[in-house]
């Protein structure tokens, strides 16, 4: 048996901002929350980061790990209880944010979803693929992620360290853990009923040549159940487009009205260095 990790952490990749909303991103299937690093510092001018980290080993289901993401945002609000709460979910974390949403729907002022990976219920081989990888030996895995990747990212758009970084986060699991996430993705459902209690605003962001997922189909279906969305669509980029140079999540939230007036106003960033995450 593998060793157990510990559960599920937050990453604060710059200093503490009290006073700003909290902003929660809930990452990919790699779960290492360090690939929103490029969105970072532009974030950082008006919300208070915290990045979700999922441990490799982690075999949580949904519910354990909805609970475990409430019960660090709890743990947020014991510091500074009068907070406004922005939920951003990626892919698998799309996904995740979403069972997050449902379990506290009162508790999020903002809901951004990123590509959600809802959308593999539109796949028809994904339901009958999806086992077959449990018999796929481990070092394929290192081989298959490098194949992987121009499906998961338009690489003309994404800078050479940063497809580096994504190719290390990719082959950074276990293949027991995907296999499992994949699991969890093939058994994601949610019923519209439980959709439809998520009033606030929430903002769909679908990748316009996602070669992994049909992200824009999905997040109109979505926008067609939840009662309080918008839609913004990247015509051009790939599934993992927070890591292209020209994606900019800050700028898209304040073009889409998605920011609280008092936080339209950037900061004056505190340090030019890189995001260091620190848990």
């Amino acid at each position: 048996m593998p060793a157990v990790d510990p559960k599920p952490c937050f990453l604060t990749p710059n200093p503490v901002e009290s006073d700003s909303p909290l902003f929660i991103y809930l990452p990919g299937m790699d779960g290492t929350g360090e690939l929103l690093q490029s969105q970072i510092p532009e974030l950082a001018s008006g919300l208070d980061i915290r990045c979700l980290s999922i441990p490799k080993n982690c075999l949580a289901t949904w519910d354990v790990l909805a609970k475990n993401v409430l019960d660090l945002v709890h743990a947020e609000l014991e510091k500074s209880c009068q907070r406004i709460i922005y939920l951003c979910g990626e892919s698998f974390g799309g996904c995740l944010a979403i069972q997050v949403a449902i379990q506290s729907p009162q508790l999020f002022k903002r809901i951004i979803l990123i590509n959600p990976a809802s959308a593999l219920q539109q796949q028809s081989w994904f339901n009958w693929i999806s086992p077959a990888t449990q018999f796929v030996p481990s070092f394929l895995f290192n081989v298959g992620a490098l194949g992987l990747l121009p499906f998961l990212a338009s690489l003309e758009r994404i800078s050479p360290s940063d497809r580096h970084t994504l190719l290390t986060a990719m082959r950074s699991l276990p293949s027991e853990t995907v296999n499992w996430r994949l699991s969890l993705l093939r058994d994601f459902q949610v019923d519209s009923k439980e959709l439809q209690q998520l009033t606030q605003p929430i903002l769909l962001i679908g990748s316009g040549s996602d070669r992994l997922l049909p992200s824009v189909s999905e997040i109109t279906r979505l926008a067609g159940i939840l009662p309080n969305t918008q839609t913004f669509i990247l015509p051009y980029s790939g599934h993992a487009c927070l890591l292209e140079k020209d994606v900019n999540l800050y700028q898209i939230l304040k073009d889409n009205d998605f920011l609280e007036v008092n936080i339209n106003i950037p900061k004056i960033p505190k340090s030019t260095d890189s995001p260091i995450f620190t848990t």
